[in-house]
């Protein structure tokens, strides 16, 4: 309700919020007290400019003038387009953040040709991608695990490019084809508020169980020339990998990570249709999951009902809570359940809202399943799977899937006792101190340990797959997100235990900077930032100037998207009024303060506008 209250008042009182950005966007701190260069600054702009050299280099071995990845062309769920988009996965974050603006030119370029590509590139087999593998610069038709991380990198390009007339058409666009926008891709049905199969696209749903060579894509060959990545040997292995892949006709819970593509287009402009369309979408699931003993069912029928296209069975389709393929070449069967991943959308909707309801889901869900718990070789174990003889697939401990990022959210001392012990946290708490330098660190040697990978690379084009280069990707950005914004990184989760490693995250975060100066996003020049305690209503960061001869002005904003409400920011004990989603600082040469930011969280409708532009 604080959300819905506070998207009412903006519509009545847009003068007044206008005037009060004004304001906020001059200076209204000057810190000139002296600060010698604290490790962890030097170690924040070392890992910005590492990160832009070897992304440039990685860019330049595996791309062409065109922004074409030179790669063998294939569409498959294993080696699709999707894997060409996701090269640039968090360089738009990186940009963001403070690198340089080459970073920001080669993703975008990059972006521009695999649309291209992709779109000119066909199929022979597949029907759906014999007139091109995208149709309208989306896929033709996949499952919402794909589209997710073809996505990554467009669902963050709106952070340092939230202008661009092309990326503003594609997220009107994109959204459009789960609305019930584009006649052509009838994927949403809006009476029982359902994206009608898992299999969808910008040529529709797909309303028949699909066929392997459907996710493994046209024949090819493959002995002596690739490596296909996913333990299968031969093009045939590949379609024993999708044998069981067939149940995808009715709703899927991986469906729902399609509300970033309405998140993004409602943060352009407000316009009430994205909101409205996200929520009510969410909503329905909400529903599902109270009807369905507090458990997200996997699969919702044509007729709204639950189950109802896999045979009355709630955890039934590709990817649901029973799915359980084997393993080609093998006689095991591995655990495939994506359901978790979904977590994404009930985020949006908070971001939207500051609704509780949307993070008790999770809640309510983790007790039913830890419910059924019981007592395996002495330890307690929870179940992760449930199928015809009930809860399966039992593990040591609690089920805690998801728990982190709804204390993210929430802030409440209850959730965060669900989340464990992770480094990140311990810092934020006062007991580990030395977090910053380790993790920063990390993430160092993460981008030259991938570097050395894309030189050592012995590989041609011609042998390349699409997905053989992603583990050489040296865009490394978690402890920056930590670090300087009190943000978390679903997209490379320093915990395997906690967040699931999904496609086509949001920004989530407690702060966010930009340079008035340069107009752009991202801390200025020589500036770090460092954020070291968060509660529900604060935030404190120290800002210092690494520049012995210049001054530095940076603005910054509560929330990745302005949904925080600053309230005052306090420094050396005394408070300022802000008032504002955003404040201004300067900076002296070789300065540096703590600041302590009072702020109500989830109050402000997001937006994509830079701070001097709303």
């Amino acid at each position: 309700m604080i959300g819905r209250r506070a998207f009412l008042f903006a519509a009545a009182a847009a003068p007044l919020l206008a005037a009060a950005s004004q304001a906020a966007a001059k200076p209204l701190l000057r810190i000139s007290t002296p600060m010698a260069p604290p490790e962890w600054a030097l170690l924040e702009r070392e890992l910005l400019r590492a990160n832009a050299a070897a992304c440039e280099a990685f860019y330049n071995r595996y791309f062409d003038d065109r922004g074409y990845l030179l790669a063998y062309e294939r569409w498959g769920a294993n080696d699709g387009p999707d894997d060409a988009a996701e090269h640039f996965n968090d360089w738009p974050i990186l940009h963001s953040l403070g690198a340089s603006d080459r970073v920001k030119t080669l993703y975008t370029k990059g972006w521009e040709g695999h649309l291209r590509q992709y779109t000119a590139a066909k199929t022979t087999e597949v029907s759906f991608g014999r007139d091109g593998m995208y149709y309208k610069e989306f896929p033709t038709m996949l499952d919402w695990q794909h589209h997710g991380e073809g996505l990554t990198m467009f669902n963050v390009q709106g952070l340092s490019d939230p202008n661009s007339p092309r990326f503003r058409d594609r997220a009107r666009r994109y959204a459009g084809l789960y609305m019930g926008e584009d006649p052509g891709a009838p994927n949403y049905d809006p009476e029982v508020k359902i994206i009608r199969s898992a299999f969808n696209g910008s040529r529709g749903p797909l309303l028949r169980k699909a066929t392997p060579q459907e996710w493994a894509g046209d024949p090819f060959e493959v002995e002596n020339r690739f490596d296909l990545g996913h333990g299968e040997k031969s093009y045939e292995e590949t379609l024993e990998h999708y044998a069981e892949y067939g149940d995808v006709v009715g709703d899927n819970p991986l469906n729902l990570l399609s509300t970033t593509l309405a998140l993004n287009a409602y943060m352009l402009d407000h316009e009430p249709k994205y909101r409205t369309w996200l929520l009510e979408y969410v909503d329905a699931w909400v529903e599902r999951a109270r009807a369905n003993n507090n458990v997200l069912p996997s699969n919702i029928g044509l007729d709204g009902k639950i189950g109802g296209a896999a045979d009355g069975n709630w955890w039934g389709g590709v990817y649901g809570w029973g799915f359980s393929p084997k393993v080609p070449g093998t006689d095991k069967r591995e655990d495939r359940n994506r359901v978790p991943r979904s977590v994404l959308a009930f985020m949006n909707a908070y971001l939207l809202t500051g609704d509780d309801k949307y993070l008790d889901v999770w809640r309510k869900q983790n007790d039913t399943i830890n419910a059924n718990a019981k007592v395996i070789d002495g330890k307690r174990s929870a179940p992760r799977m449930y199928g015809p003889n009930g809860w399966y697939s039992y593990a040591p401990g609690e089920y805690r899937q998801n728990n982190f990022e709804i204390w993210y959210m929430s802030q409440r001392a209850s959730d965060r006792a669900r989340t464990g012990e992770h480094p990140w946290l311990s810092y934020l708490e006062g007991k580990n101190p030395g977090y910053p330098a380790e993790a920063l660190r990390k993430d160092l040697k993460r981008v030259q340990d991938r570097a050395l990978l894309q030189r050592d690379d012995k590989s041609s084009p011609d042998t390349r797959l699409a997905d053989d280069a992603l583990n050489k990707n040296p865009a490394s950005v978690a402890a920056l997100l930590h670090l300087m914004q009190g943000a978390i990184h679903i997209g490379r989760p320093p915990w395997a235990q906690s967040s699931p490693n999904v496609g086509g995250s949001p920004m989530y975060s407690r702060l966010r900077y930009f340079d008035p100066i340069a107009r752009r996003a991202g801390v200025p020049e020589d500036v770090a930032a460092l954020v070291d305690a968060m509660t529900a209503d604060s935030t404190a960061v120290t800002l210092v100037n690494l520049s012995a001869i210049e001054t530095r002005t940076v603005t910054i904003q509560g929330g990745g998207y302005g949904e925080h409400q600053i309230r005052s920011v306090a420094m050396d004990g005394k408070a300022n009024a802000v008032n504002a989603s955003t404040f201004t600082v300067t900076l002296e040469p070789g300065s540096g303060a703590r600041l302590v930011i009072a702020m109500d969280r989830y109050v402000n409708q997001p937006t994509l506008a830079f701070p001097w532009e709303r």
